[in-house]
This record gives C-alpha cells, structure tokens and sequence, in this order.
C-alpha cells in the first residue's frame, strides 16, 4: 500500500468524487496527525513513479499551507544529511530494520536537525509505508516540480568540496547565462572528484573533475603503451 498525503481543497474533493487521485484508485482513509491520509493502492512502476506521486502529495500540501520554500529548504537539508551520512543512508536504506525501528530512529534526527512539523510528519509517513529508500528521489521530484511551477531550469552541481557563497552565487550566474533563464542550484559534494565539478542540466553533463581528467589521462597512457 502506499500512503498519500489529502488536500482538503475542492480540487482534490473532485478527484475524489472521481474515485481517482494521481492516477491510483483509493481503497480507504484515515487520519494522520492533524493532516488527511489517502491510503491509495500500489500501482506505480519503478522508483521514478512512486517518488513523484509521494512528491506530489507533499507539494500539494506545502502549496495549501504556503509552504513551498520553507518546505523546500527543509528537505534539502534532509537529503544532505543523507548524503552526508553514510550511517543515516544504511539506516534509509536497510530492508532489516523494522518500520517501527526505522521511524523512530529517522523521527529523531529530523527533530534534531529541526525541519518543519509538515516535513517530519511526511518522512514518518514515508518509513511506515517502508519507502524511505526512495526519499531522496522524492525530495528531488519535489525540488524539480518547484523549479519547473517557477520557470526554473535545475541544475546539479557536484563539487570536491563545499563551495564558498562567492563560488556558488559565480556558477549560478555562469548557469543562468548558458541557459538563458532562472536556474535552481541543487548543491552536492563528492571528495572523490579531487577538484573540479560535475555539473548536470537535464540530460547534458559537463564534467570538469580532476578524477575525470585523471581517468582520461589514464587511457590515453594505455593506448601509448
């Protein structure tokens, strides 16, 4: 089963009334800490599919409470922390805890790191419904629907090393201009690159990294010897 977060609005009493909501027909209900709960059936295929229904849910509930940024800017910290620790991405990811072990112990970071009460209460949701191996997919679904409802074209920037302010307001820019518009910077750092970036617009890639020079350098002496 998959769990989504209600609207209240009018829209979503329609597709009620429809019998249908992202696509997937809801088979029962409940309440949810102060928030709707759809209980919807199982019909998605692969991660990209359950991640944006989940995303949806939530951006609908964000936009409802006039939440968007705050919301966005709590589950960017989320995904750093995950990326960041590699005991938290076991923890997400493990199929031997138990959602209840998983829930708690997610519930507990996240009050220490802060995020909003929307946030928290999502991320619960998404551990009893044992999909938080996808949460990192759904706070991007997220984040790109944001962008996409704002104009906006996002970008991954992947670095060696954090970037300073100066650094990260001068690739903004240089992006923007490239691509003629808003761009949205999705920040991540990976110290196997050495130096350089990696920086990914839709399905282009420009990758500048010292590990990649290296790794080019390294065919190049192969066909020399």
């Amino acid at each position: 089963m998959i769990d989504t977060p209600r609207r209240s609005g009018r829209g979503f009493q329609e597709s009620l009334s429809r019998g249908w909501l992202f696509g997937i027909r809801p088979v029962a209900t409940r309440v949810f800490h102060g928030y709707g709960v759809f209980h919807l059936a199982a019909q998605h295929s692969g991660t990209a599919g359950l991640a944006a229904r989940y995303a949806a849910a939530v951006f609908e509930l964000a936009d409802e409470a006039k939440q968007l940024d705050s919301v966005a800017a709590d589950l960017k910290t989320v995904k750093a922390m995950i990326e960041e620790s590699a005991d938290l991405r076991r923890l997400v990811r493990s199929p031997v805890l138990t959602r209840a072990d998983q829930g708690k112990a997610v519930a507990a970071v996240l009050q220490q790191a802060g995020v909003s009460d929307l946030v928290r209460r999502f991320v619960a949701l998404v551990a009893e419904n044992r999909r938080l191996f996808a949460l990192v997919d759904m706070i991007d679904a997220y984040l790109g629907e944001l962008a996409r409802r704002r104009g906006e074209v996002t970008a991954s920037v992947t670095s060696a090393v954090a970037l300073s302010e100066a650094q990260i307001a001068a690739v903004t820019e240089a992006l923007r201009r490239a691509v003629g518009g808003k761009v949205a910077v999705d920040l991540k750092t990976d110290a196997s690159l050495i130096g350089g970036l990696v920086v990914k617009v839709g399905s282009r890639m420009i990758d500048s990294s010292l590990k990649s020079k290296l790794q080019r350098l390294q065919l190049v002496m192969k066909g020399v010897g």
